[in-house]
């Protein structure tokens, strides 16, 4: 089953908030490159989940997991981001969707940012 990756983030007026996001789907393409990745985001810029999903879905995907770049577990990733995911299994009920804990719930991340922060 082909899998495809959202990274999933809030979104902002200001096109250089993008580039670090852009700069994870950037290195997942270079590690993996036949990886189907987009970034999306829930407010101020493009593409949304749901036009992020369609154009995955049209390469391919038949799974798609949606990895939110959110450091807290606010209510964006409480209660805005689950009503989306629940739109898209509605919209697309023969794919299979995955939400992945938020960026900031990763020990790995955890560590890593208090590695920078003693650096």
């Amino acid at each position: 089953m082909t899998t495809g990756i959202i990274l999933f983030a809030h979104g902002s007026r200001d096109p250089q908030w993008r580039l670090p996001i852009e700069a994870v789907a950037q290195q997942i393409s270079e590690r993996s490159p036949h990886a189907l990745v987009r970034c999306a985001y829930l407010e101020l810029c493009l593409p949304s989940l749901p036009d992020a999903a369609i154009e995955l879905i049209a390469a391919g995907a038949r799974r798609i997991k949606v990895f939110p770049l959110f450091l807290g577990v606010g209510k964006h990733a409480r209660e805005d981001l689950p009503v989306l995911i629940q739109e898209m299994r509605t919209a697309h009920p023969t794919l299979t969707v995955e939400l992945l804990p938020t960026a900031g719930e990763n020990p790995a991340l955890i560590a890593l940012m208090a590695d920078l922060a003693l650096a």
